[in-house]
Order: structure tokens, then sequence, then C-alpha cells
């Protein structure tokens, strides 16, 4: 199978890269790679970051290394719902290893697994800069601060009854182009 944006998504690629100037395409690397993301089921494949260093002209090991370095990118396949749980300093002083322990035994995974219904994905991520908020976490573009138990409950309540996946783009981003 072919790897390739549909029409909506290369023009959306297209504008991104036309941001930058002339020689510096590598420039629109990370939104590009959210894009991707967004458009292939929630994680980047080998192929998927073929295509993007091609739309780049750069080296395929660029897009990889990118890719592999920041926590945002899925290079396995995730949940529909990312969770990405800060438990740096502020958020673990503040309870983030029990709201961890909470989405655990509440969604019968442990952190950096996918419940088998393909619905949730829980990760651990390095600090999220909601410090004075914390305990917190993040899916998608969304962030969801000051946590208990009660609200971690609620929260998932909500994302399993959207069935909605989400991403790092906002809704206007994603319909811009559809």
């Amino acid at each position: 199978m072919e790897v390739k944006f549909d029409e909506a998504a290369l023009k959306t690629a297209n504008k991104i890269i036309s941001r930058y100037p002339e020689g510096k395409k590598k420039s629109a690397l990370l939104p590009l790679l959210h894009l991707a993301q967004a458009e292939f089921d929630g994680w980047l494949d080998v192929p998927v970051m073929d295509y993007i260093a091609t739309l780049l002209a750069i080296k395929p090991i660029e897009v990889y290394e990118v890719a592999s370095f920041y926590s945002m990118f899925n290079l396995k396949p995730v949940g529909k719902c990312v969770i990405e749980v800060c438990h740096t300093s502020s958020c673990w002083l503040r309870g983030a290893e029990e709201i961890i322990q909470h989405l655990e035994n509440k969604l019968h995974i442990k952190a950096g697994e996918t419940t088998a219904d393909g619905k949730f994905t829980i990760k651990r991520v390095e600090c999220l800069g909601s410090c004075g908020t914390a305990p917190m976490f993040q899916v998608g573009a969304q962030y969801y601060e000051n946590l208990t138990t009660e609200k971690v409950d609620t929260i998932i309540e909500d994302l399993d009854k959207s069935g909605k996946r989400t991403t790092y783009f906002d809704e206007v981003s994603l319909t811009a182009h559809k």
C-alpha cells in the first residue's frame, strides 16, 4: 500500500511547508509529523516517515531522529486516546504516581500499553510545563490539570463516549483540510 496524504491533507502540508523560506523546508518537520500522525491512525510507521522525508526533500534518518526523540510522536500503534501523564518533579510531588496507578487499574493496562479495545494508551512523559496545576496529563492537544481520581474517572468516561481519536491538531486545524 502506498502511503500518501489525501488531497486535503496534502494541501495542508503544502501550506505548512510554504511558511518557511526556500531551502528551509526541514523547518516544517514537526508540524508535518503531527499532521501525519493525525492522518495515519495516531502513529508514525516507517513508510509514513519516509513519505514525510520525501515531501521535505530530506533523508529519512533525519525524520526518524526527530520522531524518536519527542514523546509526542508514537512509533507503534496506540489507542484512540493517548493519555500522556507527566511524572516529573511537580506532578510527582502532587500525586502523579497515584493518578498513573488509578489509570492502570481503571483501564486494566500498564503505562506503555493499550487497552484491548484500542481506545486508550497510557504513556509516562517528562514535564509538560503545567507545574502550577499538577498533577496533570495531556490527551491530544487538551491539558487536564489539578487531577484527582474523580476527575480522571469523568475524563475517561467523556473520552470513551466521544469515540474520537485525539490528536495534537485542534478541531479547527483538522477540519480545515478535510
